[in-house]
């Protein structure tokens, strides 16, 4: 998703850095490519000028900042832009305590979002619980119960009640006496034309009095994104968005400028159909993302949310140029959590609009085959690979499914790195070596 807007964008700026100079001219033009790009990803026209306005408005003032050409300044207005369209930096904790209530249309992917959510608390070491206090829905507490179960998260649902708010109100109870913190409550999806049920959620949330509500927004509907959460935010407080599937081929640009009509940060995306593919949302990383800038910040963030942890025996080995299969299967395993090689390259500077798309899969589809070429190993195999011969490799690949000629490639993939790591450590000695000269001749 968003990947032809980021292309777009990243295009704009380069063609930008290419010119000598940049004069209002080179303005104009590197705007306009903003602006096709925007409205192309369905991000609401009024916004897009404003957007627009506020970029040349800035890059055109007189006086620039000292220590700093208008190329990089130009960039850095783009940039700021596009946080501030996002939401900038407005998230508090008032998300991370108390009752949390959880609002959006029918078919938004709300009750899934609500169990990411609670995922993610306890995932942090809270002791979340979830309130179903959608009572229209045929099936919304089967399904809820169903997802929360997965990660043993508790549920309270009282069948005998046809009244969502009383539901809430005693859910709330049940659980503030058990000590449970944050209490998510998952409400009934609604329309912006469903006047009833837009009058029961603002009695719920006036009665509820939650720390946070948060709107739902699918990234699919397009523009529709802008009215509706216009609709929502009319409607009661809306403090946070949560964006859902981002991980499809919409355009999504609708759903981001949702952060403008309600004058809401988005909190939360979605970033797969699994409970656990849920990320806290950081405006700046998204946008240096967006731009091909990567966001080293969020891979670790990434990384520490996912708890892979580098092997300190491996580290050490992997540093004397001493690696085993057994430590690229490791290795390999701790890339596996943090998903597909796609979405990693775009927290990597530089890489994500640089690498052809076809390298890109056939990455993919050899960390796949390595990973189950290296599982159909054994274990001295692993460790000592120098054994590795003709009819072990026959014997790897077929268990593996895979090809010798697959087998044979890792192997060789292998030995280059090996080697390419003893010389790397070779010529960290020799600076050392040069290191501790230089000084003492500085002393003659």
């Amino acid at each position: 998703m968003l990947e032809a807007l980021g292309k777009q964008l990243n295009m704009a700026v380069k063609k930008m850095l290419r010119k000598p100079s940049v004069d209002e001219e080179v303005v104009n033009e590197v705007l306009r490519d903003i602006q096709r790009a925007l409205i192309h990803a369905d991000v609401d026209v009024e916004l897009v000028f404003s957007l627009s306005k506020n970029i040349k408005e800035k890059v055109l003032q007189k006086g620039l900042p000292k220590a700093i050409n208008r190329k990089t300044y130009t960039i850095s207005i783009i940039y700021n832009e596009l946080v501030r369209l996002l939401g900038g930096n407005k998230i508090d904790k008032a998300v991370d305590r108390g009752t949390l209530m959880f609002v959006g249309i029918q078919g938004s992917g709300k009750t899934t979002s609500v169990v990411k959510t609670a995922y993610y608390f306890k995932r942090k070491g809270k002791k979340p619980a979830v309130i179903c206090a959608d009572v229209f829905r045929p099936g919304a507490y089967e399904q809820l119960k169903q997802l929360a179960d997965e990660i043993n998260v508790e549920v309270y649902w009282d069948e005998k009640l046809r009244d969502p708010v009383k539901i809430a109100l005693n859910g709330v109870k049940y659980f503030r006496s058990k000590r449970f913190d944050p209490i998510l409550i998952d409400t009934a999806g609604r329309h912006r034309k469903e006047d009833k049920l837009f009058k029961e959620m603002t009695e719920m949330s006036q009665k509820i009095k939650p720390n946070a509500i948060i709107l739902v927004i699918d990234a699919t509907i397009g523009q529709q994104a802008f009215t509706q959460a216009k609709a929502f935010k009319e409607a009661t407080n809306i403090g946070y968005i949560f964006l859902t599937k981002l991980d499809g081929t919409a355009k999504g640009g609708g759903a981001l400028s949702a952060a403008a009509a309600t004058n809401a940060p988005i909190v939360f995306i979605g970033t797969g159909e699994k409970i656990t593919e849920i990320e806290e949302f950081n405006p700046e990383g998204f946008v240096s993302r967006l731009l091909g800038m990567g966001d080293i910040k969020g891979l670790i963030r990434k990384i520490e949310q996912l708890q892979v942890k580098p092997n300190r025996d491996i580290t050490e080995r992997m540093m004397k140029g001493k690696i085993t299969l057994y430590d690229l299967m490791s290795q390999l395993e701790a890339m596996e959590k943090l998903g597909p090689f796609k979405k990693i390259i775009d927290y990597i500077p530089g890489l994500k609009y640089s690498l052809p798309i076809e390298a890109e899969v056939e990455v993919q589809e050899n960390i796949s085959k390595w990973r189950a070429i290296l599982r159909s190993m054994t274990k001295k195999e692993l460790e000592y690979p120098e054994i590795i011969n003709k009819s072990r490799i026959k014997r790897i690949a077929f268990g593996s499914g895979t090809t010798p000629k697959d087998v044979r490639a890792l192997l060789k993939y292998y030995k280059q790195m090996k080697k390419m790591m003893r010389t790397l450590l070779k010529q960290k000695k020799t600076r050392k070596a040069k290191l501790g000269i230089e000084p003492l001749s500085l002393r003659m």
